[in-house]
């Protein structure tokens, strides 16, 4: 089944922006580059007498990067999610027998999480222990 894309236009340009930074951030070069960057700084040191500003240079650089970057990797997150919690329903609505009112676990609580998830280590275990006992009835 070949793979609808989303017209550029009908996302927003903070969405455009972050699809892009986040992809050109997680690539090998962005990083040896940004190394590359902190031995130049690091190189430097002598030439201005490790002095403070020498110092608050590095420093205030990595923090707005960093600032910035945790909104961007965030937006890219909620959407990778967001866009996984829809297939995932969409295979369980298609699914005969499926439970449907699993669809929305995200929205619950975590009390109520934890009791499902309870009950499916339950049925995992009762699989496991009729697994072991069907292999043991084989193997004999």
């Amino acid at each position: 089944m070949a793979k609808r894309r989303m017209p550029q236009s009908d996302r927003s340009l903070f969405t455009r922006l972050s699809q892009q930074v986040a992809h050109w951030a997680g690539r090998p070069q962005t990083f040896i580059g940004a190394a590359a960057l902190i031995v130049l700084w690091g190189l430097s040191g002598p030439f201005f007498g490790y002095n403070d500003t020498w110092q608050l240079v590095v420093n205030t650089s990595t923090t707005i990067v960093t600032f910035l970057m945790v909104f961007i990797i965030q937006n890219s997150q909620n959407r990778d999610t967001a866009a996984m919690q829809i297939k995932l329903d969409e295979l369980i609505c298609r699914l005969e027998g499926a439970r449907e009112e699993l669809l929305d676990l995200e929205e619950l609580d975590e009390d109520k999480l934890e009791a499902i998830r309870r009950e499916f280590e339950a049925m995992a275990a009762k699989a496991r222990k009729l697994a072991d006992s069907t292999a043991g009835k084989s193997s004999s």
